[in-house]
């Protein structure tokens, strides 16, 4: 059961996202195992924000600034390390991994993500 909490917040969700891994596939009639890429999730309703993180440097030069995406969406869903993660927000559609271990809360997830670019 969805709570009031969480329907409150899937109403700021404005983006859907697609997970999808590289893993072992058994061929049904010959039995060979091949690597393929395989959808988990389809259109889960999420939330991508992006934010800046300034770090100062003790030799006096120039602030580093990067940016941390985060991708919220709800806690029922088991998204792997490795895994290629495909966001859908405000009509831009971008690949991405997950970076870190997710951050679990009572009526969601966020796992800060980094651009996709390989399976490892």
């Amino acid at each position: 059961m969805v709570s009031a909490r969480r329907k409150a917040l899937e109403m700021l969700w404005r983006g859907n996202c697609t997970v999808k891994a590289w893993q072992e596939v058994e061929d049904p009639i010959t039995h060979i195992t091949n690597h393929e890429e395989v959808t988990l999730y389809k259109d889960l309703k999420c939330k991508l924000s992006h934010e800046k993180l300034t770090s100062s440097s003790s030799t006096g030069g120039p602030a580093k600034i990067a940016e941390q995406i985060k991708l919220s969406l709800g806690n029922e869903y088991g998204i792997p390390a490795g895994c290629k993660i495909i966001v859908t927000q405000d009509n831009v559609t971008e690949e991405y991994t997950r970076s870190g271990k997710p951050g679990i809360f009572m009526d969601h997830q966020e796992i800060v993500l980094e651009l996709f670019k390989e399976y490892a």
